[in-house]
């Protein structure tokens, strides 16, 4: 399982200041990238209590808590401030309670204060932690964002996967990854983007290594995109049956981290411009996210010219 310390998430970030805990403290293991308002602990409920959320206190929880006695305070705080939760956040500017102030001083346990309201503070938590604990994979290929879509290139190695990307760059798409694709899978969706070393960078045979933003301008490139398509390139076989008017039903799906990403298998042979066939499958998929399928209308074409026939005879 993933995780990530709170210092990681929050120790550089100069929105939330620490009131307690010192360095030791922003040692603190994050696993889930949920969050907790603590409604129902406040007022003394704990059970089915997630502990290892980190603890948001808004402006409902701070008016609740200052109508709590000390005595109350003293009672329920040390149940949320214990091994298992991360840390707390307090939002709006609100001051740290004088009891759980001095609670969390004695255990070292980390308290911020941020001037951010709760609802910006509970996305922003939510969203990055849902990015750091993802889980990842990597897939060998070009990814390159084509009319809006995220695709990524498969093939075998020399079947011409990066020179297609340089046409594709040179036609105005945007290159994310060459060679590599980090692949992380956030909410039902999958995000690629290229390794940190990798990233701008496309391999040439025969050329070399060349830099896309510099050589295409920065506007050529992505950090990252969502994947939308995969097109497995592959050696034409003059044997095998491949689609020709696209209404098999056997639709094919390449599973990434547990999420179906469209497949289609393009042959490869000399003569054909794949740069060209690929911009199409894109633009067909697009047509067909807002109900237009050109292969369903052809057939359908077919049909009407063939009952028009029987008429007439």
């Amino acid at each position: 399982m993933k995780s990530i310390t709170v210092e990681k998430l929050l120790g550089n970030n100069k929105n939330y200041q620490q009131v307690t805990g010192n360095e030791e403290s922003l040692k603190r293991v994050i696993l889930t990238g949920e969050i907790n308002r603590p409604g129902f602990e406040l007022a003394g409920f704990f059970k089915h209590s997630d502990f290892r959320r980190i603890i948001v206190f808004g402006d409902k929880e701070m008016a609740f808590i200052a109508e709590m006695t000390e005595e109350r305070q003293k009672e329920i705080f040390p149940c949320l401030i214990n091994e298992e939760v991360p840390c707390i956040v307090i939002c709006k500017g609100h001051a740290c309670p004088e009891v759980l102030k001095n609670i969390a001083d004695e255990r070292n346990f980390p308290i911020f204060q941020t001037e951010m309201i709760t609802g910006v503070v509970s996305s922003e938590l939510m969203n990055t932690l849902e990015e750091k604990l993802a889980r990842e994979t990597l897939m060998h290929g070009v990814f390159l964002n084509i009319h809006g879509k995220g695709v990524i290139i498969k093939g075998d190695s020399g079947i011409g996967k990066s020179e297609i990307a340089l046409e594709l760059v040179k036609r105005g798409h945007l290159l994310v990854a060459d060679d590599a694709v980090e692949l992380y899978r956030i909410g039902q969706k999958i995000v690629g983007k290229a390794p940190a070393v990798l990233a701008n960078l496309l391999e040439i045979r025969g050329i070399g290594v060349i830099d896309v933003s510099k050589m295409f301008g920065i506007s050529a490139i992505l950090d990252r995109n969502d994947v939308d398509l995969v097109i497995q390139l592959e050696r034409w076989v003059p044997s095998r049956e491949y689609t020709r008017v696209g209404v098999e039903e056997n639709d094919i799906s390449e599973d990434v981290l547990g999420i179906k990403i469209p497949k289609i298998v393009v042959p490869v042979s000399s003569g054909r411009s794949m740069s060209v066939i690929i911009e199409a499958a894109v633009m067909n998929m697009r047509l067909r996210d807002v109900g237009i399928d050109s292969s369903k209308e052809f057939v359908e074409r077919i049909l009407k010219n063939i009952d028009r026939n029987k008429q007439e005879q």
